[in-house]
């Protein structure tokens, strides 16, 4: 009983990170999750929810803005139809493809898009603990740990990728955020 209020603990302070970023806070809510519906975001231009395409009103920064709400938001395959749109070799991009594929339930999809955000961004520390918790799930604690040591070789000791890693070794547990 009390190694698990210990884990609770530790696990509390990582909660609220959304996946893809080290933002301590969940993303607030916009007319995106709370007005569009399925597979359209809204542009404040025009005050409207739509449907984001290639070279769409949204630029990278906002894109991602919007997929890491959708991701927070529980929706993983709207937040792919707006990664379907994004620039393909940015790190971030590949990360998210990785979450909401393994969230999805295709983990093999979901280590795919992780080695193409390694392969852009070797110190994508964020992709190598989400990696590593689809390791832990697949029941490859192994593959895990080699995982966390890379994070803590590329300066992560201590960051929300480190912790929530080792707390999914050490639990078994896989965080959502």
């Amino acid at each position: 009983m009390l190694r698990t209020i210990f884990t609770c603990l530790i696990a509390l302070p990582s909660v609220g990170f959304a996946a893809g970023t080290a933002e301590p806070a969940p993303p607030t809510p916009t007319e995106t999750t709370t007005v569009c519906e399925e597979g359209y975001v809204y542009d404040d231009a025009t005050q409207t929810c739509t449907v984001l395409q290639q070279d769409s009103f949204l630029d990278q920064d906002r894109a991602y803005g919007a997929v890491r709400e959708l991701a927070y938001a529980g929706r993983y395959a709207d937040a792919q139809l707006i990664l379907a749109a994004m620039d393909q070799a940015d790190d971030r991009v590949q990360t998210y493809w990785g979450f909401t594929h393994r969230k999805l339930g295709n983990a093999e999809a979901a280590m795919a898009a992780y080695e193409g955000a390694l392969e852009i961004n070797p110190d994508n520390i964020l992709a190598r603990s989400y990696m590593g918790q689809g390791f832990v799930a697949e029941g490859e604690i192994h593959l895990a740990y080699v995982q966390l040591q890379d994070i803590k070789a590329r300066g992560g000791s201590g960051t929300w990728a480190a912790q929530s890693l080792e707390t999914a070794i050490r639990t078994g547990a896989t965080y959502s955020y």
